[in-house]
């Protein structure tokens, strides 16, 4: 197709007009590598991997100065040594400047905890105003009226709702006012139970505005208490088949499940020739026992 046979789309037209460019088309020079990263994806490798942020700075520190000798290059410069050329261009800061920190404000609940960063950090004393944090790059300092309350060196990254107390001291016997209970544990140990559980969580947990989590996984991980594994898998099954999500149902269901399959008590044959029998005769005959010692006790009691 000729490019003077080209038709604009009124869009774009009215774009060019707005930006003051003028329309012009142009031909690709090699059409035939349209599209080629699409098949060269196939020949991608997945990149390293880093277990935290810990590994992946010493990953990154051992390539800047170990493995970097190995690489081929041209100049055999490895960031290393370019930084010591560039360190002589470099101001170096005095040594008495303290270390750069950042100031957070932060309240202090009834029980002495401060949250900072998804954890809990115990304040000693009695005291529960409002402290001032100083996070440093591997510490972190909490300030009361001016004043250093507790030092705690920061947790590595990944580690979100623990408590923390100084060392030395005895722990806290009360747990933060706001600390967040999981049931990652609960739901671990459901799941291994077996696959109809399993998929039964994800049917539920994947209801969006449907059950609350975490109340869900608790009151399910609680009615394994109270019935036999059996009962509890068959009837989660049921419930799986029958989309069912509330507890109670599941509850009844397994209740249904223990009375139905119970087989009914056998008929006992009795011997109706017990009454002549030489022992019965005689407890028959016998007097009957003296109950009035229980009205007078009760008579007691009224008075």
């Amino acid at each position: 197709m000729r490019l003077s046979r080209l038709r604009w789309k009124p869009l774009a037209g009215s774009a060019a007009l707005n930006l003051f460019v003028m329309k012009k088309a142009m031909r690709i020079a090699r059409p035939a590598k349209r599209g080629a990263f699409g098949r060269w994806r196939p020949t991608f490798f997945p990149g390293r991997t880093f277990e935290n942020l810990e590994d992946l700075n010493r990953q990154a520190f051992e390539w800047a100065t170990v493995r970097m000798h190995n690489r081929p290059t041209d100049t055999g410069l490895i960031p290393a040594k370019a930084f010591e050329y560039e360190r002589a261009y470099l101001l170096e800061l005095p040594r008495h400047l303290p270390a750069p920190y950042l100031i957070h404000e932060r309240g202090t609940d009834q029980y002495g905890y401060v949250a900072f960063d998804g954890n809990y950090f115990w304040v000693p004393g009695t005291d529960r105003n409002d402290v001032k944090l100083i996070e440093y790059s591997d510490r972190l300092k909490i300030y009361l009226h001016r004043k250093c309350m507790a030092e705690y060196s920061l947790p590595a990254a990944g580690i979100k709702n623990q408590r923390f107390s100084p060392e030395g001291m005895p722990e806290p016997r009360y747990q933060p006012r706001n600390r967040k209970k999981p049931t990652v544990e609960e739901e671990k140990r459901l799941r291994a139970m077996s696959p109809s559980v399993a998929g039964y969580l994800d049917f539920v947990l994947k209801e969006e505005g449907g059950v609350q989590r975490h109340h869900f996984i608790r009151e399910l991980f609680a009615l394994t208490g109270r019935m036999p594994n059996a009962v509890f898998i068959q009837s989660i099954e049921r419930a799986l088949r029958y989309q069912i999500v509330s507890i109670e149902t599941v509850e009844r269901i397994a209740l249904l499940s223990m009375t139905q399959d119970v087989p009914g008590l056998p008929i006992v044959d009795v011997d109706e020739s017990f009454r002549e029998r030489e022992a019965y005769l005689e407890g028959s005959l016998t007097d009957a026992p003296d109950l009035s010692i229980y009205d007078r006790l009760l008579e007691e009691e009224d008075e």
